[in-house]
């Protein structure tokens, strides 16, 4: 079950909030628009924590109708059910006689919205417009966009500062958006890059690989031999995005 929601259109210098229209389901249109040059968040994957998420879209449209509300959108089963809840569009960027190229932003907030746990991983993407008088065009765009849970790392190593090649524990915790409780919850089991910087370095090294504890909860053990920085890396799945925890830095003496 998908859900419409309001969408918010800014076209023709002015703002006008309204339902979804009902659409035909993707690939069924009424013909005479042609979608081309559609980008959904320049192709990246799209990842949503617990706040609003900004998503910029654009795409041309050329049609001789006169049309309102043109917009591209995420959707599964059907043009109907579809992920988003808001937009905001450009007015039209004249191209050429009845071609316009329009700019969009995809506004995702599961603070504001219902949103399902079970809405993260791959969606299709759609086009549609509404012609003044009645009717419209809805285009299935072949794409599809990778639309995943924000995850989120914790570190701490010590002691600090520790004698060289002591034994240092380092520990953190992976945690992951809950689009149902808008909170973040222990993401457990996961496997967490252990990564080092030595001081006076710019780039990180993965030392050791580990994994989190059914609570989300990492640790272990190292060899201090440098002063440097240690920090955790996790690279996300089908539906999580990947995630990086700050640094802590470990004097060496």
């Amino acid at each position: 079950m998908g859900k419409q929601g309001w969408r918010v259109v800014v076209a023709g210098g002015a703002a006008a909030v309204f339902t979804a229209v009902a659409a035909a389901p993707a690939g069924a249109a009424e013909g005479g628009v042609s979608f081309t040059r559609v980008q959904v968040n320049g192709g990246k994957p799209i990842v949503i924590g617990v706040s609003e998420v900004a998503v910029p879209a654009s795409f041309r449209m050329a049609t001789t109708h006169k049309w309102q509300w043109p917009a591209v959108f995420l959707y599964r089963d059907g043009a109907d059910d579809r992920l988003w809840h808001a937009i905001e569009t450009s007015d039209c960027i004249t191209v050429s006689s009845g071609v316009c190229d329009f700019n969009e932003t995809m506004y995702f907030d599961p603070s504001v919205w219902d949103m399902r746990n079970s809405e993260a991983g791959s969606w299709k993407v759609g086009a549609e417009v509404s012609f003044k008088g009645g009717g419209g065009d809805t285009d299935d765009k072949g794409l599809t966009v990778q639309v995943k849970r924000n995850s989120r790392l914790t570190v701490n190593a010590s002691p600090e500062p520790v004698s060289k090649d002591r034994t240092i524990t380092v520990t953190g915790k992976v945690t992951r958006a809950n689009w149902e409780t808008k909170k973040y919850a222990s993401y457990g089991g996961r496997l967490v890059n252990l990564q080092f910087k030595p001081a006076g370095t710019a780039s990180y090294t993965t030392v050791k690989k580990v994994y989190a504890n059914a609570s989300g909860d990492l640790r272990t053990t190292v060899k201090a031999s440098k002063t440097g920085t240690w920090r955790w890396l996790y690279h996300g799945n089908a539906t999580t995005g990947p995630s990086t925890s700050s640094g802590d830095n470990v004097v060496v003496k």
